[in-house]
């Protein structure tokens, strides 16, 4: 399944690190040699089915960062 999105900031990574908080969740991936981290409501991340290993996508827009999961 496509997705297209307008944002030209993406940066394709794994997800190395899940940290989930009650209300938020910390998403931490690895971009070549860089660690890129996000936060994002833990719903967002339950509702991704996001996990340790997940081929995903940074979107980088100003001072926030979104993690985007193709779903099939």
């Amino acid at each position: 399944m496509a997705i297209r999105i307008s944002g030209r900031n993406q940066l394709p990574g794994k997800v190395i690190e899940l940290l989930l908080g009650d209300i938020m969740a910390q998403v931490v991936v690895q971009v070549g040699e860089f660690v890129v981290e996000a936060v994002i409501t833990r719903r967002s991340a339950e509702q991704m089915g996001l996990k340790v290993g997940d081929e995903v996508s940074v979107l980088v827009k100003a001072t926030e960062a979104m993690v985007i999961k193709e779903m099939p």
